[in-house]
């Protein structure tokens, strides 16, 4: 919850703007500033505060106590001009609301810690339970000291400007080793612990006995990522108490789904009472990983729980994104923020050079140029599979002639993989010339590279019949350039010579340029392969300059009755 806080008109203007955009995530505090400041803090994970930051910080600081627990504090000016992150900046989360509170009122975010200042994820921010001396590393990367990652357990991270040694460290361990004077210990989600119960055996002996394969095998419970166990327990008292008390959420799965696991102590008993012949293994081993700690019984007399461990491999990513045509303003914040958390990024070296300004230091750029599409599919699935964060970047969409495909085709399931989308060539000419895609529509490639002229000809020759408006793709190039002139030849056969032709090359880029013509008058000559080329239906129009295709034709024949 955030605590909304103002003392003036302007502010409590500018209040209201957030509380109705947020109604789930905000509370107003009226009354006293002073008071409604400490209920606010006391109250709340968050705070926004209207004021001045002297008069904030005067406020907050007898309330300050340690900056792991206090709340985020966001300050934002009389003029509405400044976000400014105060207080708990990474712990509270100041920075990512200073950035949220300036994109909602149009005000600059401001973040102090030094790390967010530069583009560096603070380590503290990673998402992971963290140990050793973070201020000390965090300072060293600032200052461009050799760190040294040591990854005993391949995950995804996002990039971090590392070095092969260092006297400084960065260890990504579910070990439990305790952290020296110049190192950061991360701990990643990577164990799954597998438990079984009796009916009615205490929380205390599931937990100790948990507590106690982990300490033996010199594994950190930081590192848990959750407990699993059969549906037949999902409400086993013990179970659950044993869950909600390591932190971690209870996974469970079906008798026969775990009966399916090859597990190397499988028993009678579970068998008989809840159908499948391992609950603790199976439960551990049923999304695969190594099994570091085979199945256990606890010290008590009867044993009335049982436990396993697994190491699951961190799983890598893959985000496919969309950078848009070109222009800076058209590239999507979600497609920003995937390119700020990949620590490998794969694509075309023009498109790199569009974004490189927006990756975080230490990114690996691994680049290449045109006609590469499959090797750089394979590239980024290959890096995806060593467990890193990576960005597949294309232009517009990368879902249309672009680079979704030929990754998705070689990907499989053992990687994640999130599509971006962007916005289309076409989308982006067809708001330059006004509203040519106002009804059905279709984009054509004439490019016959990777499709054969007689399937581009046929699907030409269909969209004409249906009388749908075409954008032709790559419609011309130096050494293809009678396929435009046949192209549209075939749709001349069922469109007027007056047909609107809107013309766009560069769309949204600096050089932009754009016309509309008519089908009879369009000459390919003055077409590359950096334009794109729509084609209307039959009732298509030119209004005001502008190519509009209406969205039904009950519309057309009113206009063409008022005429």
């Amino acid at each position: 919850m955030i605590g909304l806080i103002s003392a003036t008109a302007a502010g409590t203007a500018a209040r209201d703007r957030l509380a109705a955009a947020w109604p789930d995530r905000t509370r107003v505090y009226d009354g006293l500033v002073g008071e409604a400041v400490r209920a606010a803090f006391a109250e709340c994970e968050q705070l926004v505060c209207f004021l001045a930051t002297g008069a904030t910080v005067r406020l907050l600081a007898p309330l300050l106590g340690d900056k792991a627990a206090d709340p985020g504090v966001v300050c934002v000016d009389e003029g509405g001009r400044f976000a400014v992150s105060l207080v708990g900046g990474h712990g509270g989360g100041a920075n990512e609301l200073a950035r949220e509170v300036g994109a909602l009122l149009g005000a600059e975010p401001v973040v102090t810690t030094a790390t967010d200042a530069v583009g560096l994820p603070g380590l503290d921010t990673l998402g992971f339970p963290y140990e050793g001396s973070v201020a000390v590393v965090s300072r060293a990367l600032l200052d461009g000291e050799p760190v040294a990652l040591e990854a005993e357990v391949p995950w995804p991270l996002p990039p971090l400007p590392t070095a092969p040694q260092g006297s400084y460290t960065i260890r990504l361990t579910d070990r439990a080793v305790a952290a020296g004077e110049r190192e950061v210990l991360l701990r990643p989600p990577s164990l799954v612990v597998g438990v079984g119960a009796s009916k009615g055996a205490p929380a205390e002996e599931v937990l100790g006995l948990v507590e106690e394969a982990l300490r033996e095998a010199g594994l950190s419970p930081k590192a848990v990522a959750e407990l699993a166990t059969v549906d037949a327990k999902s409400e086993e008292p013990g179970i659950v108490a044993a869950a909600e008390r390591l932190g971690v959420p209870l996974v469970t799965y079906p008798a026969e789904e775990l009966a399916a696991v090859a597990v190397p102590n499988p028993s009678d008993a579970p068998l008989a009472a809840v159908g499948t012949p391992s609950v603790a293994e199976a439960a551990a081993l049923v999304r695969g990983g190594e099994l570091l700690v085979p199945k256990r019984k606890s010290a008590a007399r009867p044993a009335m729980a049982t436990c396993a461990v697994v190491r699951r491999p961190g799983r890598g990513r893959l985000a496919v994104v969309g950078l848009g045509p070109g222009a800076r303003d058209l590239l999507t914040p979600r497609a920003t923020a995937e390119l700020r958390r990949a620590s490998v990024l794969v694509g075309l070296d023009q498109y790199v050079d569009q974004i490189r300004d927006l990756l975080r230091p230490g990114t690996r750029v691994l680049e290449s140029g045109l006609g590469a599409e499959e090797e750089r599919a394979r590239t980024a699935v290959a890096e995806a599979r060593k467990g890193h964060a990576v960005a597949l970047i294309g232009s517009g969409d990368a879902g249309v002639y672009a680079m979704a495909s030929p990754a998705l085709a070689e990907a499989s399931d053992d990687i994640d993989v999130v599509g971006v989308p962007g916005v289309t060539a076409a989308l982006a000419a067809g708001a330059i010339l006004g509203a040519p895609l106002g009804h059905d529509h279709v984009s054509i490639s004439l490019s016959d590279l990777h499709t054969p002229w007689e399937v581009i000809e046929r699907r030409v020759r269909a969209a004409a019949e249906a009388d749908i408006v075409v954008t032709f793709y790559n419609p011309r190039s130096r050494g293809r350039d009678w396929q435009l002139p046949k192209a549209l030849a075939i749709l001349a056969g069922h469109r007027e010579p007056a047909t609107p032709v809107g013309v766009v090359r560069n769309a949204s880029r600096p050089d932009e340029s754009s016309r509309l013509t008519t089908l009879a008058a369009l000459d390919p000559a003055t077409v590359d392969m950096m334009t794109v080329v729509t084609v209307g239906n039959t009732a298509t129009r030119d209004i005001a300059g502008r190519m509009v295709t209406p969205r039904g034709y009950r519309w057309q024949a009113s206009q063409e009755g008022v005429q």
